[in-house]
């Protein structure tokens, strides 16, 4: 039986450093209420003509690549998580694929928000472990910034999200003491509506441009703040908490716990709830913000430049997002 196992980790993050105090010049806000509520200090956002998501996800897959020390031709699948494609259609997976000169590999989308590395991850591995492919890049990759509001009126999203990519080089193995041991995977759509953003949405009457009533706002992301809190404090926890138990661990054979960046306060609390240390658990959020599908493998490679994976340490990855969906990969580094 095959198994698969992180090989190499990557990230690349837009030049445009956009701090609190920035956008307090553009809306009503301030660096206190920014940090308190959300611990961001500053966050990337691209740079229209330079950055694209399939390019920034083909620096941040370079290097996992060299950090795996695998050749691009050695590349045999791609899957790749955004909620921003560069087009609404093809998806930047097969962009990624010409980025990188890779041929005909096939190049998998997946749709899943802010759980999207997770849900991609889980599938590269299924491919590995059944002996279909052998070297996999999963990317997260997102541009966020140009959806937003950038005023008072819509400073509750503004403020949280950034830009930016982030890759892992899946290899396959042997060894069964080393690699990927499980994923859980969760969704509930009762609450789809309240993370969304819902135009241009295919099921209106029309979709031509020049034809749709839209509303302004339906064009936006769009957040209940307090109904994603108070859901994502629950599930992060009781997702982690569950994938150890399923194979055997506690809380206490925890090494590693890198989540979704979503929040700060979210962050602490998982935190807390499970009884990590601050050495045990990822968090630059205040340097990146929200950055969606890329937050997990940013947040990965940096702790992994950072030297704070080593082999053999027990690593969870965890997630939640819009959808809901939430899931968790646990794995031996």
């Amino acid at each position: 039986m095959f198994t698969s196992f992180i090989a190499g980790t990557g990230h690349y993050a837009p030049e445009r450093i956009i701090t609190n105090d920035y956008l307090s010049e553009l809306m009503d806000t301030n660096d206190a209420w920014i940090a308190e509520r959300t611990g961001i200090k500053e966050r990337r956002w691209f740079t229209p003509g330079v950055d694209t998501v399939a390019n920034m996800a083909a620096k941040a897959s370079r290097m996992a690549l060299d950090n795996a020390k695998t050749e691009v031709s050695e590349v045999d699948c791609i899957v790749f998580a955004t909620i921003t494609p560069d087009y609404y259609f093809p998806g930047s997976g097969v962009l990624l694929q010409r980025e990188l000169g890779l041929g005909s590999v096939p190049a998998l989308d997946i749709r899943n928000q802010c759980t999207g590395f997770v849900y991609a991850l889980s599938v590269a591995d299924q491919f590995i472990k059944t002996g279909v492919y052998k070297n996999i890049l999963v990317i997260g990759a997102e541009i966020q910034s140009s959806a937003l509001d950038i005023s008072t009126e819509g400073r509750g999203m503004a403020v949280i999200f950034g830009d930016g990519a982030g890759a892992v080089l899946l290899k396959r193995s042997e060894n069964p003491d080393k690699g990927i041991i499980d994923s859980k995977l969760y969704s509930d759509g009762n609450f789809a509506e309240e993370l969304i953003l819902k135009d241009p949405g295919s099921s209106r009457p029309k979709r031509k441009l020049e034809e749709l009533a839209l509303d302004l706002a339906d064009t936006r992301p769009y957040m209940n703040g307090n109904q994603v809190f108070k859901h994502a404090v629950q599930r992060f926890p009781e997702v982690t908490l569950e994938i150890l138990e399923k194979n055997g661990f506690t809380k206490n054979d925890l090494d590693l716990l890198v989540p979704h960046q979503a929040n700060l306060r979210i962050t602490n609390y998982i935190k807390s709830q499970l009884e990590l240390s601050d050495q045990q658990v990822v968090s630059n959020i205040e340097r990146y913000g929200n950055t969606t599908a890329a937050s997990i493998p940013i947040a990965l490679s940096e702790a992994w430049q950072e030297g704070r994976i080593k082999e053999g340490m027990l690593v969870c990855l965890t997630a939640f997002g819009s959808g809901f969906t939430w899931g968790a990969n646990l794995l031996r580094w």
